[in-house]
């Protein structure tokens, strides 16, 4: 999805020439399929069904931060697209494969159509972000479960900090991971400096405490895209160093290294 999440002009033939093909359209936008006429129209003449897969099917109701049964993990950045949703998924994967209870949990259109089911917490009516969070990752049958919550945005982003905060609140999570990509200086779509890993830690935690008094960071997941293979070892050493967490980019390394520090904790 394009920033604003909006249906460019030049879009609008293809759709309607794969509605024309026979297939069905699934959009991420906030723009629902159906508000345009020509699409409508192409979608009601060939009988296929159109997606809108950011909007909310729906109602939810206010957050009410009731503690719930079982554990959560949430990804929180150090801005926007910096590899929460992977990491989430990547984590949701290895727990899985050493027999833990697990899923994942979308929060953004991607993640929705990866998984199939979740909810784009950045369409939802504001006062009713927590409470669509709490309803994403609901009381467990178990305590040994564990719902691995997709972060959104950034606490730090002047965009993106309001769904980023209500998704902490909601969400309630026992422990996060920070997600952090090196070599930017300045946050997506805005020139405001990329805080710290320390900056995100911090003001995870006396945020996050509102809902969890027992938050805890457990790793750091870096994207380490940018950097050679020697750069990227050298890097991740480093931060687990400075700052005594285990640091890894889940897609070069894995993330069992995050997992026996969760083991620990827990």
């Amino acid at each position: 999805a394009n920033a604003g999440g909006i249906l460019k002009e030049s879009w609008m033939s293809s759709i309607v020439e794969a509605l024309e093909a026979g297939l069905d359209v699934a959009s991420g936008l906030h723009v629902t399929l159906e508000a345009i006429p020509a699409i409508a129209a192409a979608a009601k003449r060939n009988g296929r069904s159109l997606h809108n897969v950011r909007i909310p099917d729906r109602a939810f109701s206010t957050g009410k931060g009731t503690k719930r049964r079982g554990r959560r993990l949430l990804t929180v950045g150090t801005d926007c697209s910096v590899g929460k949703k992977y990491t989430a998924l990547s984590l949701e994967a290895a727990m899985r494969a050493k027999g833990w209870d697990a899923n994942f949990r979308a929060t953004g259109q991607t993640g929705i159509f990866i998984s199939g089911r979740g909810v784009a917490l950045d369409a939802v009516v504001t006062d009713f972000i927590s409470g669509a969070a709490e309803w994403i990752s609901p009381d467990a049958e178990t305590d040994s479960h564990w719902d691995l919550v997709e972060g959104q945005g950034s606490l730090f982003h002047p965009s993106f900090a309001g769904v980023s905060l209500g998704l902490l609140h909601g969400s309630q999570p026992d422990v996060f991971v920070v997600c952090h990509e090196p070599t930017r200086t300045t946050m997506r779509g805005v020139q405001v400096p990329i805080p710290t890993i320390r900056d995100v830690i911090d003001l995870t935690i006396a945020c996050g405490r509102l809902t969890n008094p027992f938050i805890k960071c457990v790793g750091i997941a870096a994207n380490t895209e940018a950097l050679n293979e020697k750069e990227a070892r050298d890097y991740l050493a480093s931060l687990t160093r400075e700052y005594d967490l285990p640091a890894t980019d889940p897609l070069r390394f894995g993330v069992d290294v995050i997992l026996e520090r969760i083991q620990h904790e827990r």
